[in-house]
């Protein structure tokens, strides 16, 4: 799916996505989203920031940049932002190609970013992400995963159409498959879910020799 194809998306959804999400985020992803920001500190960049659901477990002495490709869904979080009053700047940009300069961020974090972008996307996003994040900092990235449980993945997968046609996400996409080639090293991988959601912690490599 291009970059084109996803902005529409979400630029339709916009208006009736955290309606759509209010189940799931009162029932499991609230808790989630503090564990992601635990710690984290300095330069921070929400990739894929959307209506700004984050923004109440940003850290208090973090500087935070949030992008989304939606003009749409980056108005909603300008209104969270301004109704919370967080200190967060909000920026239309595309995470395969930002215009960050070379290691700026001390942490990034992505909530349900990679499950949108195509088996394509998976490696130069995270290569962009490897080049942003300074040496020393981390790229925290919660995503979806299909469950081992019969049941349970049988219902995922009646699902998958409909989170496929309304969101442009998928259950399967693996991304820390992708991470040696992007330069990353995998430092945590566990579930904070069930096993479905899962919190994947990666950092660049550090240079051979």
């Amino acid at each position: 799916m291009s970059v084109k194809v996803i902005r529409r998306k979400y630029e339709r959804i916009a208006r009736l996505y955290d309606i759509l999400e209010l189940p799931s985020e009162y029932g499991r992803y609230r808790p989630l989203r503090r564990q992601l920001f635990e710690g984290a500190s300095g330069i921070v960049l929400d990739a894929g920031v959307g209506t700004g659901r984050n923004m109440p477990y940003y850290p208090a002495d973090a500087r935070v940049v949030g992008i989304d490709l939606s003009p749409a869904m980056l108005a909603r979080a300008a209104r969270r932002r301004a109704r919370l009053g967080v200190a967060v700047e909000l920026l239309e940009m595309d995470v395969l190609q930002t215009a960050f300069p070379d290691r700026h961020f001390d942490a990034i974090v992505a909530t349900f970013l990679f499950c949108v972008l195509d088996e394509a996307q998976q490696l130069p996003a995270l290569k962009e992400l490897a080049r942003i994040c300074k040496p020393a900092g981390s790229i925290r990235i919660l995503d979806y995963a299909f469950s081992r449980n019969p049941r349970k993945r049988a219902i995922m997968r009646l699902w998958a159409p409909w989170v496929r046609w309304a969101y442009g996400a998928a259950f399967d996409r693996n991304v820390e498959r992708y991470a040696p080639a992007a330069g990353l090293e995998i430092v945590e991988r566990r579930f904070l879910f069930q096993d479905i959601i899962k919190l994947i912690v990666a950092r660049p490599s550090s240079p051979a020799g």
